[in-house]
């Protein structure tokens, strides 16, 4: 263990050596929860319809209690209508209601009167606000309905033979689960990245500098010297996996979630559950990258082995994360984290079992790459890159 102990120091003393590499290493789990929180405020105060709404209205004077119960729902003219800060709104210039010349003598008589709303569809901003008008036209046509059939002695409910309600049992934290599955694949992604620079320095970097042939030619075990990189570079894995938890902490607490009907909280529950889940995914990226690593024989391929073995665990994560796979990603390593994190989002309680099983498998491939690993070292062929 003393031994192990030291090639670890060593290990962990070159890395911190180079800080440009450990920055850009951490650089992922700093800013991607900071560009991710402003894209998705951008995104909220872009589509989202404002609180009060104003849109132009064309030939008013014919309805004039539609246009009064539109206003009610805070839609109302735009004309020279200004909201917060002195500035015209927008929409007003983009949608455009308007009211059919007869529409006044057809609502007197009880005949169909027409409105049409008229906006660009293909505008992305503007759907929330059109649907919102639509809505509420749709309301107002099913209360005057309602209101004619009284007059003439009969109750509005024939028209209804059906009262169909709609119970939710979903607790208030699934509904934005779909949206944390997201957070919680960049956060297990982070494992990856975060360690990717240090095992491609500490293994085929360390070759080209022929340190590595020095190091084995030294009294030590070939195992010790595998063992305590790949824990140096899970370190640097399991800094990153932290280091995104606290971003994504700081950048959720200027998220407006109530305006998107959602309730988000990462619970120190769920953050400690997320570090413990991330230790046995980081032993296996740092094995499996390194173990990638010694089989190239450059650093730059390294690299671009390293860049088509992410898309593996990248595809797990996703495939769990939007639920398209089989039942048996919740015993793989990586899909049967998230699938864990995902119902612990939820609300419900932790899939002990498929969890213990996929940190059962997730170890073991982490045995089986240092073992391979070991062999590999023992042979000329891997330190000399022949």
């Amino acid at each position: 263990m003393s031994q192990l102990w030291v090639i670890l120091k060593k290990e962990l003393k070159d890395a911190l050596r180079d800080r440009r590499s450990v920055m850009a290493a951490l650089s992922y789990s700093i800013g991607t929860p900071l560009i991710m929180a402003l894209v998705f405020m951008a995104m909220i105060d872009k589509y989202a319809s404002p609180k009060t709404l104003y849109i132009n209205i064309e030939g008013g004077a014919q309805a004039q209690e539609l246009i009064d119960y539109l206003a009610s729902k805070d839609i109302k003219q735009g004309g020279d209508a200004t909201v917060e800060g002195g500035k015209q709104d927008a929409s007003s210039k983009d949608i455009l209601l308007r009211v059919d010349q007869r529409f006044s003598q057809n609502y007197s008589q009880g005949q169909v009167a027409t409105v049409t709303i008229i906006a660009d569809l293909s505008n992305e901003r503007l759907k929330s606000s059109v649907s919102r008008l639509r809505q509420q036209l749709r309301s107002y046509g099913s209360e005057v309905a309602a209101i004619r059939l009284l007059a003439r002695g009969v109750s509005p409910e024939v028209v209804r033979p059906l009262d169909v309600q709609m119970q939710d049992m979903a607790k208030a934290e699934a509904k934005g689960a779909f949206l944390v599955g997201i957070f919680i694949f960049i956060m297990i992604y982070a494992v990856f990245i975060s360690g990717m620079n240090l095992s491609i320095d500490t293994s085929a970097g360390e070759r080209e500098r022929n340190s590595l042939a020095l190091m084995l030619s030294l009294p030590l075990r070939v195992s010790d010297l595998v063992l305590a990189k790949v824990l140096a570079v899970s370190c640097f894995a399991m800094a990153g996996l932290v280091l995104i938890n606290i971003s994504f902490l700081l950048a959720f607490q200027f998220m407006p979630w109530h305006e998107m009907g959602l309730d988000i909280n990462f619970s120190p529950q769920f953050q400690a559950t997320v570090l413990l889940l991330g230790l046995p995914i980081a032993l296996m990226a740092a094995a499996l990258q390194l173990c990638v690593s010694f089989m190239a024989k450059t650093f730059k391929e390294a690299q671009s082995y390293l860049t088509l073995v992410l898309m593996a665990p990248m595809g797990l994560a996703m495939a769990a994360g939007y639920d398209i796979g089989p039942d048996m990603l919740q015993w793989l390593p990586v899909s049967g984290q998230q699938k864990a994190l995902m119902e612990l989002v939820k609300g419900n309680e932790l899939p002990l079992q498929p969890t213990l099983i996929a940190t059962g498998v997730t170890l073991s491939i982490c045995a089986v790459l240092v073992a391979a690993m070991v062999h590999m070292l023992k042979r000329e062929k891997t330190v000399f890159a022949l």
